[in-house]
């Protein structure tokens, strides 16, 4: 059906940036990008960021708010741009589509802040 492919993680210094990538494959053409994902050890997957399908709205969780930006070049490809990282923003990211089976999850990017 559809995969979809999470990059740019990494490991990075507090107060650095990094810049994640979401790419579908398969059949693109039924999909959405709808947002960005989190899941720290020992805690629940936790939202994010989310986008429209215009792109031209978003939101964002209060923790990730003006550091974080989400955005998107078309269906298939988004971003989640993050400044001044946190140790606390220790976590696997999943980008997450829509798609008229149902949502659909990335394997997830791990992103790890030191101090």
């Amino acid at each position: 059906q559809v995969q979809l492919v999470e990059s740019g993680g990494g490991v990075v210094q507090a107060g650095g940036s990094l810049r994640l990538s979401c790419a579908a494959s398969g059949r693109t053409l039924s999909v959405w990008a709808k947002g960005w994902f989190r899941q720290a050890p020992g805690k629940e997957r936790e939202f994010v960021a989310s986008i429209d399908a215009t792109g031209g709205n978003t939101a964002y969780a209060d923790s990730v708010r003006g550091r974080f930006t989400i955005s998107r070049d078309n269906a298939q490809r988004t971003y989640l741009q993050m400044n001044s990282l946190k140790p606390e923003d220790t976590a696997i990211y999943y980008c997450n589509y829509g798609s008229p089976w149902g949502d659909v999850w990335g394997q997830g990017t791990q992103v790890t802040v030191s101090y």
